[in-house]
């Protein structure tokens, strides 16, 4: 089943502008389709295959002649030496989008390009797949976050196994990428430490109390969320930091970029086992805030989400910053309605002086309240999630 990706039209865009287009996400995002769809005339070059591989490294100037016209290089941070020659070949040639590169690791990659190929090249972020580049629109909330939105679960609708694709990632980025971009030698912990992270979504991000459960001192900690955050299975959501006269919370929040890869990790078997998990909540609002991120990211947008929590507790789980104004957002994983739902938003109100906001829930029923509150289903949240 192909499955058209929204980001396909930046993509174009930033190669008629740059000379280089670097595509970065997570491993099985997509990336490799996407920009084959974008340029199918470009030479395709997998630099996973040991032999290609090989041919860059040795002779980095010779591969790069191989291809006049340019190229699209995929997973290029596996051959970190090759881009000071692309700089030169660049420089000398005033035509854009020669080079599509992708990558999996962000750090090697950022690394690579701030050294040689500064201001030559355009950034996108591709994600796994949004609510509306979904081609099954009947799937309830727990079945949407037990699968995720990796391409792959999709385009074989029915013949892939969800727990077995979710193992086999896990294993694959435990074995092959954390080793590539830190020399990790206890897998082992590292693994428990990847569940514990699991076991946190959508919570405060405590380093002390993660590095007590995994048995580890907190500078470890500290660069293996490193190492999670630059291969894309994990990202912290800062707080706001306007506090309209309260104390406020300064630690981040930690969510995954996919609720796939987190329900795996929990150990969820199927849907059915989320109706009464108690990490249900934290999955839903996970799958929410991401979705907006993948607009943002897939329109060439930088990250502009927040959450705001002061210390009575009130909280709003999303803060959508505008150029002049703020959207506040609260995620609730009921199917019906309660007085709860506006408890936080309206003391938010209050305080902020706003007149606006949102609740997304998982029912089926969009209701706007005369204080201002618009409830929205999650089926009926594009419209606003495409706002930001």
């Amino acid at each position: 089943m192909l499955i058209i990706r929204t980001a396909e039209k930046e993509l174009r865009t930033l190669a008629r502008q740059f000379k280089t287009v670097a595509v970065l996400g997570p491993r099985q995002s997509g990336k490799t389709t996407l920009v084959r769809m974008a340029f199918p005339d470009k030479a395709y070059v997998s630099l996973e295959n040991p032999d290609t591989r090989r041919f860059a490294i040795e002779d980095p100037r010779g591969f790069i002649a191989s291809y006049p016209d340019g190229a699209i290089l995929d997973e290029i941070q596996r051959t970190p030496d090759i881009f000071s020659y692309l700089q030169q070949v660049l420089d000398e040639n005033k035509g854009k989008g020669r080079f599509i590169i992708t990558g999996s690791n962000n750090f090697l990659l950022q690394e690579n390009i701030s050294q040689s190929l500064a201001g030559r090249v355009g950034y996108l972020y591709l994600l796994p797949l949004s609510f509306d580049e979904l081609p099954v629109k009947k799937l309830s909330a727990n079945e949407l976050i037990h699968k995720g939105f990796y391409p792959a679960i999709y385009e074989q609708e029915g013949q892939t196994d969800v727990g077995k694709y979710y193992l086999n990632y896990i294993r694959t980025y435990i074995e092959r990428d954390v080793r590539l971009i830190r020399n990790v030698t206890d897998l082992y912990t590292f693994e428990r430490f990847l569940r514990l992270c699991a076991g946190r979504t959508g919570q405060l991000l405590n380093m002390n109390s993660l590095a007590v459960e995994t048995g580890v001192d907190n500078k470890t900690i500290g660069d293996w969320l490193s190492v999670l955050e630059t291969s894309f299975i994990v990202f912290r959501l800062q707080p706001y930091h306007r506090n309209f006269n309260k104390r406020i919370v300064k630690m981040p929040k930690l969510y995954f970029y996919d609720t796939g890869v987190a329900s795996a990790l929990l150990g969820i078997d199927n849907p059915d086992q989320l109706a009464l998990h108690p990490f249900r909540g934290g999955l839903f609002e996970n799958m929410i805030i991401i979705d907006f991120l993948k607009s943002r990211y897939n329109r060439g947008k930088p990250n502009n989400l927040y959450f705001w929590r002061d210390s009575l507790g009130t909280e709003i789980d999303l803060l959508v910053e505008k150029a002049n104004s703020l959207l506040p957002i609260e995620i609730k994983s009921g199917q019906t309605i309660t007085d709860d739902y506006f408890k936080s938003m309206s003391s938010w109100l209050r305080i902020s002086g706003m007149e606006k906001g949102w609740v997304i829930y998982a029912g089926h029923e969009k209701q706007v309240r005369s204080n201002g509150i618009t409830v929205l289903p999650l089926n009926e949240m594009e419209l606003l999630v495409s706002s930001i």
